[in-house]
């Protein structure tokens, strides 16, 4: 099988968490920038890539980097990558997106119109033809350009790695499946611990706990654009993966996951989500304002995604909310409460000083994920019967 570079796009601030991830699933990371992680793989290292990894955004085929000043460089660059290893005569090619960042090119439409140019002219040589019908399977190709340096990659997810598939239905600022699970993933939580989200909206936070709890890959029941790459992937490697995902299921677990909403048209909409993603058995939703949040175990998590008071208006009430919080978590023995906000007063409402504070870029807003670290329970005695 051919060995490519792949790259793994993330949300800025959680390289770590998808690095960890790639290690774990058996493949070498070869180096991380920010928002990115590059790793060795074959075929079904593609594959495999797209139905296990639960924080990144996509997976791509690093195929050529250059230095680039001017768009004729662009133009030369781009000519000069053996696109005829990747693009069949018939198939459909197109730059869908450019990015740049303190390069001196940087109007996306005018990257996207060159390098398809070039592309065009190059493949127009190899195959002795004027004219491309694209017919066939469609390649998108995305580019970024980073301090003159253009990386550009085949994208084999298509649709982000965020859409799982079960959540058909949302709440007005829903956080990113593959954000929410990285979050859960910064924390100590395991499938034996409880977790509890008090403002649970479309049950995000929940979905995916029980998600990792019942180790159910988030690509497991979704498609992918590489699955009509035949020239470049056997499709029985989609098959095998699917296979290998299915056998490491097991719902046959015990779990305190908990999902409250003061809506009850979003804890109707989180059940439903629970329901297609096929967890709805591991977690309990229910109406329940963040001013009844209790819980008479000790050693939980609150994990959540409170709102944020963007508006003016709203500086007030977001205020008086922060101190609920913060009123309900003390009340709670021995927990953990790990959040995540734009509020920049946020410590300060919720009477608390953060054990951590990471700083999160969604998408471009700023946030930050505020660590409030409970004691560790005590270890069990595990008693050894030899007889």
């Amino acid at each position: 099988m051919e060995r490519y570079e792949l790259i793994a796009p993330c949300h800025f601030g959680l390289e770590a968490m998808l690095k960890r991830e790639i290690i774990d699933i058996g493949y070498e990371v070869t180096r991380v920038e920010d928002g990115r992680v590059y790793f060795e793989g074959d075929e079904e290292g593609i594959v495999r890539a797209n139905i296990f990894l639960r924080t990144a955004e996509r997976i791509l085929i690093n195929v050529g980097s250059f230095h680039a000043e001017t768009f004729e460089d662009l133009f030369q660059g781009t000519k000069a990558i053996e696109w005829e290893k990747y693009i069949p005569k018939d198939a459909k090619f197109f730059v869908t997106k450019a990015g740049s960042v303190k390069s001196k090119l940087f109007s996306p439409s005018d990257i996207q119109s060159i390098m398809k140019k070039a592309m065009v002219e190059r493949l127009k040589g190899v195959y002795k033809i004027e004219w491309f019908e694209e017919s066939g399977v469609s390649i998108p190709i995305r580019v970024f350009i980073h301090k003159d340096e253009v990386t550009v990659g085949l994208d084999t997810t298509g649709e982000s790695l965020h859409k799982r598939g079960y959540r058909k239905l949302t709440a007005k600022a829903p956080i990113a499946e593959n954000l929410a699970a990285a979050l859960i993933m910064l924390t100590p939580w395991r499938k034996d611990r409880i977790l509890v989200d008090p403002f649970c909206g479309s049950g995000t936070f929940p979905i995916e706990a029980a998600l990792m709890a019942a180790n159910i890959a988030p690509g497991m029941y979704r498609n992918f654009n590489a699955m009509a790459w035949k020239h470049l992937i056997d499709p029985p490697e989609w098959k095998y993966a699917k296979e290998e995902a299915e056998d490491l299921i097991d719902l046959n677990i015990e779990t305190d996951i908990q999902g409250y909403d003061i809506d009850d048209e979003m804890v109707k909409i989180a059940r439903e989500n629970a329901r297609l993603a096929g967890v709805e058995k591991l977690i309990h939703f229910q109406r329940k304002s963040v001013s009844e949040l209790s819980h008479a175990k000790k050693y939980g998590f609150i994990i959540t995604n409170p709102p944020y008071g963007e508006r003016l208006e709203d500086k007030e009430s977001i205020v008086s909310l922060y101190q609920t919080i913060g009123e309900r978590y003390k009340s709670l023995d021995s927990w953990s409460m790990y959040l995540i906000t734009s509020f920049e007063d946020a410590q300060k409402a919720l009477s608390l000083t953060a054990t951590k504070n990471r700083k999160i870029y969604n998408g471009m807003l700023k946030t930050y994920f505020y660590s409030f670290e409970g004691p560790k329970p005590p270890k069990r005695n595990i008693r050894e019967n030899n007889d």
